[in-house]
């Protein structure tokens, strides 16, 4: 019998008439179904399809980006310029855009409420777009799939290892914090990360399909004996799938979150091994997908070599940070950097102080702008473990008076591994990085919520608004500042710049309200109280858990509130009902009522009448803990489309820019 007449008559590759337990033949039959010649061809096409198709997705939404940036700019200069009601439409296809616009809001901003702490559940336009991802790649792999023979499953298994390398670029631009992705699209690298994941998550499962079928197609011929023990693709391509499994895995939130310091590093060393094992897992004939992995190569060196001139460059200068220590466990650090002079509202910076650990930085966004501090960097950070809670036992030791004792000092000192005290300390800065949300002094009406420390987002916004409004009119005519706390006493960390920021917005007719809700729980957005026990015991402020704390926070809230203000100069208001504290900030006829309530916001009557009263679209700005932020989201998507916004009832749109603690 001619054996390759048998093999190649017919629609394809046979096995018809092979004697499988002849090796001989079973060889020939297995060098046959591997010939890849043709398959390369079409399988080049699919994968330039798939950057075909990412390329037009990134110029879409970059356009669509530049649009709305454009947008905001004529909006400022139709202020500048005292044209009335500059947030509101100036010709005839802005009101179509924001009908669009707001029905893409209304879906995109939708969030399943997390229900425990290692659950990170993105928000409904987040996973429509990781949905559409899947389903792109799915249409390439199964794209006019009608293959002939027995070279099916094989060349299904390698159209699935083409879209596998192909994805690895792309993997790589979602991951660089210096993003050219985020350049082109607006938005920051941190929000990529929730793409970067579910590529890689996609990847695993193209490389999964690539092995699994071309297993199953060697076993079905019977050739899977002779593969294994010829081909060093087989040890290669299974080595290589189980670095990418771990790297999946362990980037999971539950053990990313563990400690970050170590994923961070072995991270780095597992896709150094993944780059090497796709090396030696590609043939040299390969030769067009190679180019695939030395591209995102190049995108990694890029990176790299960009954050480290940048961060070469902020450090040439050496830095210095002076610690304070506040109530709730707070570290206020104040950064001078000389080289760092510019950064916007939202950025954030990743600190590094040798003192407290080589190599080990921690991101904090920036509680002060440009304008404010004398151009210092202010950080607050909350300590948790590690470099938070060293930082703060450093914060501590610089504040211990001497008279507190020798022995206390020496306690803190052995704690953080510090031979001295020092007023300032000597500290590496990297970044600003962040910063993607749009200009809040754009629009006409603005809420700013926060929970805890996330007030370090919000807190700069107003700041910008305050400082610009000095020097030319600006479309925003309202501005609510919400922060959720859980004690009276946590508002020292932001007393002297809500002061500044408060009397600036007044002197030009911008109304400013602020208003502060007191939890007394360990976490400002979750109950975590059971069977309604008080958890006052634990914190210090006044009761607002249980109905039994009433009557004493009504007796010690006036002395409380007069001891956490500060400069704030608080005095307090008539209650209008027995749970809530009101005060006023500042000079009482000048200054807004600064109402301090208990519990927690309610977000949709809040938001509700804010929009009732604007006379153009509203910014909404939210940074916090998850519960917060999702909270925040529905709360936002359900009032505006039950308004109708920008649908022709007369209700203008809701911009919303979340945040979260979630790195």
């Amino acid at each position: 019998m001619d054996m390759d007449s048998n093999m190649s008559e017919g629609p394809g590759l046979t096995d018809a008439g092979l004697n499988m337990s002849n090796y001989t033949a079973a060889s020939d039959f297995l060098a046959a179904l591997l010939d890849d010649t043709t398959l390369q061809q079409s399988d080049y096409a699919i994968a330039r399809a798939f950057w075909y198709g990412i390329v037009i997705v990134i110029v879409l939404t970059g356009m669509v980006n530049w649009v709305e940036w454009g947008l905001l700019k004529l909006r400022l200069r139709a202020a500048a310029a005292n044209r009335p009601r500059s947030t509101n439409p100036f010709n005839s296809v802005v009101p179509f855009l924001a009908c669009c616009t707001a029905v893409i809001r209304e879906v995109s901003y939708h969030q399943i409420t997390p229900t425990n702490s290692w659950l990170r559940i993105p928000a409904v336009g987040s996973i429509l777009l990781i949905v559409i991802y899947f389903g792109f790649i799915m249409g390439l792999q199964f794209f006019d799939w009608n293959y002939p023979g027995a070279q099916y499953w094989e060349a299904q298994g390698l159209r699935a290892g083409w879209l596998t390398i192909a994805q690895f670029p792309l993997l790589l631009l979602l991951a660089g914090k210096r993003n050219l992705i985020g350049y082109a699209v607006g938005v920051s690298y941190e929000r990529l990360q929730v793409l970067h994941r579910w590529v890689a998550r996609v990847m695993l499962l193209t490389a999964t399909i690539h092995g699994g079928v071309q297993a199953y197609g060697w076993k079905k011929y019977e050739v899977m004996e002779i593969e294994i023990s010829t081909d060093s693709c087989i040890p290669t391509g299974f080595s290589t799938w189980i670095l990418l499994l771990w790297l999946v895995f362990s980037a999971a939130a539950p053990i990313r979150n563990w400690s970050y310091e170590i994923f961070v590093v072995q991270h780095i060393i597992t896709f150094i091994g993944l780059v090497v094992g796709i090396f030696y897992h590609l043939p040299s004939t390969a030769l067009s997908s190679k180019i695939y992995a030395w591209i995102g190569i190049g995108l990694f060196i890029f990176d790299r070599l960009v954050r480290t001139l940048i961060y070469a460059f902020n450090n040439i200068k050496p830095a210095n940070s002076t610690l304070h220590s506040l109530s709730g466990d707070v570290t206020k650090v104040r950064i001078t950097a000389p080289q760092i002079k510019k950064w916007s509202p939202g950025q954030h910076v990743f600190l590094s102080i040798p003192e407290l650990g080589f190599g080990q930085s921690h991101p904090a966004t920036i509680l002060s702008v440009p304008s404010s501090h004398d151009n210092d960097l202010v950080l607050i950070l909350r300590a948790h473990q590690g470099f938070t809670q060293r930082l703060l036992c450093l914060a501590k030791l610089s504040s211990t008076d001497l008279s507190q004792g020798a022995q206390e000092k020496e306690n803190v000192r052995k704690e953080v591994a510090v031979q001295e005290m020092k007023e300032k300390y000597f500290s590496l800065i990297g970044g600003p990085y962040g910063g993607s949300h749009s200009d809040f002094a754009a629009f006409d009406t603005v809420l700013l919520i926060a929970g805890s420390t996330g007030v370090s987002f919000t807190l700069p916004i107003l700041l910008d608004i305050a400082h610009r409004s000095k020097n030319q009119r600006l479309p925003v005519r309202k501005i609510v500042f919400t922060w959720v706390i859980r004690t009276i006493l946590c508002k020292e960390w932001i007393a002297e710049e809500l002061q500044q920021a408060t009397e600036s917005l007044l002197n030009v007719g911008i109304v400013i309200e602020v208003k502060i809700f007191v939890t007394c729980e360990l976490d400002p957005t979750e109950n975590l109280m059971k069977k309604a026990e008080c958890n006052c015991g634990k914190v210090e402020g006044p009761c607002c858990c249980t109905d039994s704390g009433i009557e004493k926070r009504q007796n010690v809230s006036n002395t409380l509130i007069t001891q956490a203000s500060g400069e704030l100069d608080i005095e307090s208001c008539s209650s209008k009902s027995l749970p809530q504290t009101q005060a006023k900030i500042g000079n009482p006829s000048r200054s807004p009522c600064c109402t301090i309530e208990s519990g927690r916001p309610q977000l949709k009557p809040l938001l509700w009448n804010l929009l009732d009263h604007a006379k153009g679209e509203t910014g909404v700005a939210v940074c916090g803990p998850p519960g917060l932020v999702s909270c925040v989201r529905n709360t936002v998507a359900t009032v505006s489309e039950q308004r109708g916004s920008n649908k022709g009832t007369g209700a203008e749109g809701v911009y919303l820019h979340a945040e979260g603690f979630a790195w």
